[in-house]
């Protein structure tokens, strides 16, 4: 995306906002989005916001059968004073940047990115909702469009930016979620694509996920694919441990997300003092952490939830609960904290938000 004029066309007809206690996670979309186009030797053209609406795609398109796409998601809020406030989208764009190269698909103009951003949040101000645990989710992505069957990467892309109103991810909110700890099937290895964002690491977590929701839990724990020994992270989310005083989170190894929420509970660890370690950690040190009484708390981290507590644990169809099924101080002070300084209700002293004027 070069730096270009983005043109604005408004809906006729503007849809009935659901109210804020019926919200799910993804189910509702505002009244309009952004699209840009690329293909080769012309780079990005026709910025364009317009009204939301179903796609026309060739059915031979890349994306359809080899997978090629990529997307990120980031929430906007309202602060007390009703500015939009954006929680560190340079963050999302950058990171895009690095699965787009990963998918050998173009790069976006990440200034252009936000700034189409910040002028698509000022059309749908209005669907941002400002009940406690809401927010405006936001999801830019990019699909190769070129009609094509051989294996090769396109030549014409679609960057878009969708606007959806959500409530809380997990239907128990800040309360402890339950974990099903996966042992036969895998996500992704080093080398493959389970550090960029893309449509494919989500399919191949799919079955794993039906199985956890058959049984009662709401996410799947992954582990490893070379060993099936070492922790990796949830389904939507890095997670962390606190064992005896000390939290521990899995290091970036070549297959793990680089999570962004992640990326700011450990600079908020880190300034609050809390000892922090991002090393390997494996089930079985969990396990005996749990078993010597030392495992204190386990929390997820990602967009969609934020802070997400954890209150048990299957792994090989032993349950273990993680204090007593209750959420921590530290997942409680950390989810406090974190959608403070987003809606703007506690200050931001890591100058984390960008707010839209």
């Amino acid at each position: 995306m070069t730096t270009q004029t983005i043109s604005v066309e408004l809906c006729d007809t503007k849809k009935t906002k659901p109210l804020s206690e019926s919200l799910q996670f993804g189910k509702v979309f505002t009244d309009h989005m952004f699209i840009a186009d690329y293909s080769e030797g012309q780079g990005w053209t026709d910025h364009r916001i317009v009204p939301y609406a179903p796609l026309t795609v060739d059915p031979a398109a890349i994306v359809f059968h080899y997978g090629q796409t990529v997307f990120e998601g980031l929430k906007a809020y309202l602060s007390p004073e009703g500015k939009i406030r954006l929680f560190r989208p340079e963050e999302n764009m950058r990171r895009m940047n690095q699965s787009t190269a990963r998918l050998c698909m173009p790069q976006i103009n990440e200034e252009l990115a936000i700034e189409a951003l910040e002028q698509l949040l000022i059309v749908d101000k209005d669907w941002i909702p400002q009940a406690e645990g809401t927010s405006l989710y936001i999801r830019p992505f990019m699909i190769a469009t070129e009609p094509y069957l051989g294996v090769a990467p396109s030549s014409k892309y679609r960057f878009m930016i969708i606007l959806s109103p959500v409530g809380s991810y997990y239907k128990e909110g800040i309360h402890p979620v339950k974990i099903l700890v996966e042992n036969e099937f895998v996500r992704a290895v080093s080398g493959g694509t389970g550090t960029a964002k893309t449509a494919g690491n989500y399919a191949a977590a799919l079955k794993a996920q039906q199985v956890a929701d058959q049984k009662g839990y709401s996410q799947v724990l992954w582990l490893d694919g070379v060993e099936r020994k070492y922790i990796e992270e949830v389904g939507s989310m890095n997670i962390f441990f606190k064992v005896n005083g000390e939290v521990i989170t899995p290091s970036l190894n070549g297959s793990i997300l680089e999570g962004i929420t992640r990326k700011s509970i450990i600079q908020m660890l880190n300034y609050w003092g809390v000892p922090l370690v991002e090393r390997k950690i494996s089930m079985e040190e969990i396990c005996q952490a749990h078993q010597d009484g030392s495992l204190e708390e386990a929390f997820g981290t990602g967009t969609a939830a934020v802070i997400s507590p954890i209150g048990e644990f299957n792994w090989k169809d032993e349950k273990f609960v993680v204090n007593n099924g209750e959420t921590g101080d530290v997942s409680k002070k950390l989810y406090d904290t974190l959608t403070g300084i987003q809606t703007g209700a506690i200050a931001d002293p890591f100058d984390w938000v960008l707010e839209v004027n």
